[in-house]
């Protein structure tokens, strides 16, 4: 074809602010635009038209590829200590030219640094608060008491809001929720406390310069979380289809020994002032914000969506079908149908049934699923349930045999139980204690840490993380349930990615219609973890694969599955682009070691800029992999992120470095 690449200044201005492409480095552009000679209007490139031709044809994105960087070594000992970035980006065009993009990492903040409030003062970026919103402080080293702050962000939405108006943007108004999972310890360096702190969720307002989508931290707001008694260890998040910040609670803890668990204890001491006053029957649910186009934000619960390890739920194609990650041992698939689009205060609950061949061999063909119905209900009558029922209302739970035939034996959240329901409570026990009676109704509770999901609308594939493949998914475990579906011979204890086929016109085990044309009807293995002997840095899986995935966002218009990961395989922990067309996996990023990949959110399009948004949490926290690097990386890692106690939030951004306008 004759196309007509002419292109004036201002037109490739416009391209590349219509062109989903990552972020260009403040200045890029006109830098570039300078190399190219001329004025404003000046020709980049030129080519002979068509006669008669005046309009040249349009170009359009044709595929996103990524350049793999490699894995940092001890011969660059800070690239190990921080988040480091040494990938490319190619955007390729419909006309055959190129742009390439190096890739780098801008945190807005580390948690612990003071960060503007909107209101001219400023507010600790991921500081913790009690119910009635005043600061938690930390006392266990006399003379240094200060707030909490969180060491561990983690899932992350970047949004809109029409009509947003803040103070102090001069460009674009952007919103990020950044969801702050725990703290590690307090300031002794011996008090534990994950799940003793409420966790908190923060609104960014960001102003984005329109001239090459830079972000920049305006205001930092703390969400009020005491109308939803506040948040227990908010893990991953997603964005729904229409613009609000899908949250989780992970790990709900276990209501029959609530009131002696010290973690839950310690966490009710510190939301409420007081260590029995916390419901445990009010965590493990579904929380949702809003964002205000003041740059506030608003929280509800949805109870009605089984009170299961939360880890991270996907919106699918319909607005109404939502699958759910469960980060638990024993965890199953969990596929919620709400009953209205937009709105998931009431539906109905599902969990899978795993049919022969499940396996983790990617050649393998997929296991058929089948789905149990738990139950039908709306946020507000299982709210009332939390309220007024005790565990021991709903059912008895044994931890060893009690000989009693009309027990079940069942394997649920890594333990082996036997239950009995009590009558009429079957509604109560599917959306209060989901795991016991999804085990309890046959469901295939096998898995262990099913965490982040998301989907391929396009193809209609979803795709579901397993940290780990072990316990309870292996023959012959005391916590694998035969004929479940889910045995494997031997534990991959570097994990798999998973895909899952939607369809619709399936019924459930019953016989009854499912009012979705998104439900999942198979899974198969992706992507597959490699366990090895340790190597010379001290990895136990390969590291140029994925190792215990655990974020994943898809990007439709790149084709690309974005994979973040949670391994203590790995010395430093990666993002990861798989291309799922060309079947291209490229390392992106490595955060600090000892850290794990978070907060990972792919953007296709803001205002014409895409963004991967990005955070870590932990940096060294050791294990026994990191024998042969803590030596060398503790002190960099403390001097880089106060001592240990801080971790990034922020996003990946591009420098363009070349491009080709001319035919290939």
């Amino acid at each position: 074809m004759n196309a007509n690449t002419d292109l004036s200044r201002r037109r490739l201005l416009r391209l590349l602010g219509a062109t989903p492409m990552l972020p260009i480095g403040a200045g890029t552009v006109g830098a570039m635009l300078a190399g190219c000679g001329g004025g404003d209007d000046g020709p980049v490139t030129t080519a002979p038209t068509t006669p008669g031709q005046t309009t040249p044809p349009a170009v359009t994105l044709s595929s996103v590829s990524f350049g793999s960087m490699n894995a940092p070594t001890l011969l660059d000992a800070a690239a190990m200590a921080t988040t480091s970035v040494a990938s490319t980006m190619t955007v390729s065009f419909s006309d055959s030219s190129k742009l390439d993009f190096k890739l780098s990492y801008k945190p807005f903040f580390i948690t612990g640094d003071m960060v503007p409030n909107g209101s001219g003062g400023t507010i600790l970026a991921g500081g913790y608060y009690d119910i009635a919103n005043r600061p938690i402080v930390d006392t266990t080293v006399a003379g240094k008491e200060r707030q909490f702050f969180s060491d561990s962000p983690d899932g992350t939405s970047l949004l809109t809001v029409p009509n947003a108006k803040v103070a102090g943007v001069k460009g674009n108004t952007v919103f990020a929720v950044v969801q702050f999972e725990y703290t590690t310890w307090a300031q002794d360096g011996t008090s534990d406390m994950y799940g003793k702190l409420p966790s908190p969720i923060a609104v960014l307002t960001l102003d984005q310069d329109p001239a090459n989508g830079k972000l920049s931290l305006v205001k930092y707001h703390n969400v009020d979380t005491s109308g939803v008694n506040g948040l227990w260890i908010t893990c991953g998040a997603s964005l729904s289809p229409w613009g609000t910040h899908l949250s989780s609670e992970e790990y709900e803890p276990n209501a029959f020994t609530a009131a002696t668990d010290a973690q839950f204890k310690g966490f009710s001491k510190n939301l409420y002032g007081d260590e029995t006053r916390a419901n445990p029957y009010n965590y493990g649910h579904l929380p949702e914000v809003t964002v205000n186009a003041d740059g506030t934000g608003s929280i509800r619960k949805h109870y009605c969506m089984g009170r299961i390890s939360h880890e991270l739920v996907q919106v699918l194609g319909d607005n109404r079908t939502v699958i759910m990650g469960d980060d638990a041992t024993n965890s199953g698939y969990f596929v919620f149908v709400a009953d209205k689009e937009k709105d998931l205060s009431s539906g109905t609950l599902y969990v899978a049934k795993v049919g022969a061949g499940f396996s983790l061999d990617p050649a393998a063909a997929a296991a058929p699923l089948s789905w149990i119905k738990l139950g039908s209900a709306t946020s507000d009558e299982i709210r009332s349930l939390a309220a007024s029922l005790k565990p021991t209302d709903i059912m008895d739970v044994k931890s060893s045999d009690p000989q009693d035939a009309s027990y079940t034996k069942v394997a649920a959240n890594g333990r082996t139980e036997w239950l009995k329901l009590k009558p009429g409570m079957e509604k109560a026990a599917a959306f209060l204690e989901t795991h016991r009676y999804a085990a309890l109704v046959g469901a295939s509770m096998g898995f262990t840490k099913m965490e982040g999901t998301t989907v391929n609308l396009k193809d209609k594939i979803a795709y579901s993380a397993l940290q780990n493949c072990q316990s309870s998914m292996v023959a012959g475990n005391a916590l694998n349930v035969p004929g479940n579906g889910v045995s494997i011979p031997k534990a991959i204890v570097a994990g798999a990615v998973m895909m899952l086929s939607l369809k619709g016109g399936q019924k459930d085990t019953a016989g009854n219609a499912i009012n979705s044309e998104w439900m999942p009807a198979d899974t198969k293995a992706l992507l597959v973890g490699e366990d090895i002997a340790a190597d010379a840095l001290g990895n136990t899986a390969n590291p140029n694969k994925v190792a215990n995935p655990d974020n994943l966002k898809f990007s439709e218009k790149m084709r690309t599955l974005f994979i973040g990961e949670d391994s203590s395989q790995h010395v430093n922990n990666y993002l990861w682009a798989y291309n799922i067309d060309t079947k291209q996996l490229s390392r992106l990023l490595s955060v600090p070691a000892g850290g794990e990949s978070t907060g990972l959110h792919a953007v296709d399009d803001i205002n014409g800029w895409t963004y991967i948004m990005s955070n870590f949490q932990h940096a060294g926290d050791w294990g026994g992999i990191h024998a042969n690097v803590k030596t060398t990386l503790d002190p960099l890692i403390r001097a880089n992120y106060k001592d240990k106690f801080g971790a990034a939030v922020g996003y990946l951004t591009g420098e363009l470095t070349q491009f080709k306008l001319a035919k290939a």
